[in-house]
């Protein structure tokens, strides 16, 4: 994985606390380090959404997830870690440890495995799961480039990442882990 200066700067946005925009394979992201308490309620402030709603996490591997989850049988490791043919999030039950501002009022974790280069790229250069929610104020359309980003933000934001590629311009569906039931049409 190529990193660039870009993936790095936000990086460092992140890890001081700091909230960025970027692009995902679906559409632009609002992200912050999910352990950060005061950054993730700084987010959920800007974008004007309730803690207890719970945010989803996104990861370059299975791995930067896991621990956080409660434990499943293998066919359901093995059904989340398979490719899918568009992006799925994922709900599994989490454990009581993972921070009530990331799960909400639920026992339960969203995340998706990224496959966009510079979503997994930060995923890999934090070393663990980013927060992933749509660039945009709460029951407004998702942003889906940076121009829409820095309009709906006015300067508010510590960092935001370009992507010259073309996203599939709609959030992912959303499905229980544990029953493959379709919990949001993608």
């Amino acid at each position: 994985m190529r990193e660039t200066w870009h993936i790095r700067e936000a990086t460092r946005r992140i890890a001081a606390g700091g909230i960025i925009a970027y692009p995902t394979e679906t559409i632009y992201g609002l992200g912050c380090d999910p352990f950060n308490g005061a950054a993730v309620l700084r987010l959920l402030a800007l974008k004007r959404r309730a803690i207890e709603a719970g945010l989803i996490l996104i990861a370059s591997h299975f791995g930067q997830i896991e621990y956080l989850l409660a434990s499943m049988p293998p066919a359901t490791r093995k059904h989340v870690m398979s490719p899918c043919a568009r992006p799925v999030t994922w709900v599994l039950p989490c454990l009581p440890t993972v921070p009530d501002w990331i799960r909400g009022n639920h026992d339960s974790l969203a995340f998706r495995l990224t496959t966009h280069p510079i979503a997994a790229g930060l995923c890999h250069r934090l070393g663990g799961p980013l927060v992933s929610t749509s660039a945009n104020m709460h029951h407004r359309p998702p942003a889906t480039g940076p121009l829409p980003v820095r309009k709906a933000f006015h300067g508010r934001l510590d960092y935001v990442l370009h992507d010259p590629a073309a996203a599939a311009n709609r959030p992912s569906e959303i499905r229980d882990g544990m029953t493959g039931a379709i919990l949001r049409p993608g």
